[in-house]
């Protein structure tokens, strides 16, 4: 076979050019621009474009499939040529589930939660030895890819994003999947570019539960009300479907414990999943915070479909370290802890803080938001803030007014941006300035949270780590 990717620096995009040569099937591919780690990962595997640009006489009429990224226009040279010649054109998501269609598929959704939540089942079912094909939306420890097919595996994990397909294909990514397990880890207005009200948002998670293949299985946090809220106005008779909430824990001495086995018991009153209470402490863990142990249960009922154990499964989330830039350590000492987080949704901002307060209640926590996000940018959604960094000692919110020019939207005024957040915050447009004043800050006996889906115009979180431990 052969396939040509249009765009295929993009994160999921060279992922699934890599995927598919590892498969054995002839890959090209072209892009305007390409910028690590994509184009060094893709030049490794002996992808990379020779030239970057856009040249329609690469699209011929031998080529099996054309793959279309989100980063290319409706009036990309090479996507007219395809279309012109009658190519079978696919977004990566309908190819993902082309080479998935045979194979018993878990699709992880949601506002939040979606990455770790794929990263534990696969690294259960990895530690099982349960042969798995994937797509996840970061790099994950021990993995070497981001997406894997092959012709073994009976089993597929998605991650399934829910903002937007391709250029020509308008639909939510997770609505393409079909999935036979599907998981909804938590409901939260998100792409107000795409959806401009909570309704439109919820409504393509009631659309997802329709997908689910018939006989399937629903998974959902019961704990969120708008996630509970869908599930419940479902009446699909033809899918089971599973609530859960966060397993019964303790922290002791800094680390997390499942009490007993982590096996949540049905109230069948309420149809909702209880945590036991009656067991010892038994599985220490490496991961902590309210979010994570919700992740871990929906990942616990997604391995029980395949036949995994509670004992096996808590034998392997011991070991589970986390997803990347998801409450991950950068670096640590006896009195400080740096950690990095992806949040930059509210509830996800109060999630992390709040499992920083709990893991480590005596010190003193300093938290920095970097606004990043087209929506998170947005003077109408900032209110959705409000409050969301009470729980920090200190709070640094910062945002780039050049972000602001690129994603073509309106100025944002500091004071608007402190009004919004409400509480003691300090805003930033400068990071050097904001780094600086954590620099300067007494560090013994309190951590660090660092929280962006960016970097904060190029921290290096590991050197300033190193310079404030």
């Amino acid at each position: 076979m052969k396939v040509h990717f249009i765009a295929i620096g993009g994160s999921a995009m060279h992922n699934l050019a890599i995927a598919l040569c590892q498969k054995g099937i002839t890959v090209t591919g072209s892009d305007d621009e390409i910028f690590d780690p994509a184009k060094s990962r893709l030049e490794k595997y002996g992808l990379l474009p020779e030239r970057f640009g856009w040249y329609p006489e690469r699209i011929t009429k031998d080529l099996d499939a054309v793959v279309l990224g989100m980063h290319a226009r409706v009036d990309n040279p090479e996507l007219l040529r395809a279309q012109e010649l009658g190519l079978k054109i696919y977004s990566y998501p309908e190819y993902l589930y082309e080479q998935s269609k045979d194979k018993l598929r878990i699709v992880i959704g949601g506002s939040h939660g979606k990455t770790t939540t794929t990263a534990m089942i696969l690294h259960v079912l990895a530690h099982c030895g349960i042969e798995a094909d994937y797509m996840v939306g970061a790099q994950l420890k021990g993995f070497d890819v981001m997406v894997r097919l092959s012709h073994t595996a009976k089993v597929m994990v998605i991650e399934g994003d829910e903002y937007l397909t391709s250029p020509i294909d308008r639909r939510p990514k997770f609505h393409l999947y079909h999935p036979n397990v599907g998981i909804i880890t938590g409901i939260e207005w998100d792409h107000i570019n795409v959806f401009p009200t909570f309704d439109i948002y919820r409504e393509q998670f009631a659309k997802f539960i329709d997908l689910i293949e018939p006989d399937g299985t629903l998974i959902y946090c019961d704990e969120d009300p708008e996630v509970h809220r869908v599930a419940m106005e479902n009446r699909r008779t033809d899918i089971q479907k599973l609530p859960y909430v966060c397993p019964e824990h303790r922290v002791v001495d800094g680390v997390t414990y499942l009490v007993g086995s982590g096996e949540c018991v049905v109230d069948s009153n309420r149809g909702q999943v209880l945590p036991t209470t009656h067991y010892p402490l038994s599985t220490p863990l490496k991961i902590f915070g309210h979010h994570n142990l919700l992740n871990l249960t929906a990942a616990r009922l997604a391995c029980r479909q395949v036949g995994v154990s509670d004992e096996l499964f808590d034998e392997a989330i011991a070991t589970f370290e986390g997803a990347s830039k998801r409450l991950e350590l950068v670096k640590k000492n006896d009195t400080c802890a740096v950690y990095k987080d992806f949040a930059h949704a509210p509830s996800k901002l109060r999630a992390t803080i709040h499992a920083m307060r709990e893991q480590y209640p005596d010190r003193r926590l300093v938290a920095c938001m970097e606004l990043h996000t087209f929506s998170s940018l947005t003077q109408e959604f900032l209110q959705q803030y409000a409050h969301s960094m009470d729980e920090a000692d200190v709070r640094y919110v910062y945002f780039s007014q050049h972000a602001l020019q690129l994603k073509k939207l309106p100025p944002l005024d500091p004071d608007e941006v402190r009004k919004a957040f409400g509480g003691n915050v300090e805003v930033f447009t400068d990071s050097a300035a904001m780094v600086a004043k954590v620099k300067a800050m007494e560090w013994q006996n309190a951590n660090l949270l660092m929280m962006s889906s960016g970097n904060f115009d190029g921290i290096d979180f590991n050197q300033l780590a190193e310079e404030i431990i």
